[in-house]
């Protein structure tokens, strides 16, 4: 994604980042559907869908936007 302008203050040229997560992947993910728990508490997501999450912050404002990216 280029050229993103942001939502919030109207300025071009978001910076591309990324949400850290601290479980071994490394990295956020959007997982489809309201969030279900097992029974030791810990998110359902077996069968479910799941995009990374591609973050980009403004640097005028520090707003953030985030888009959902299908992996391939």
């Amino acid at each position: 994604m280029t050229d993103l302008r942001c939502t919030y203050c109207g300025e071009d040229g978001l910076q591309a980042g990324f949400i850290l997560d601290e479980s071994p992947m490394g990295f956020g993910r959007w997982v489809e559907g309201a969030l279900e728990r097992g029974i030791f508490g810990g998110a359902k997501l077996s069968g479910r869908p799941k995009w990374e999450i591609e973050a980009h912050r403004c640097p005028n404002c520090q707003h953030l936007e985030m888009f959902a990216k299908k992996r391939a």
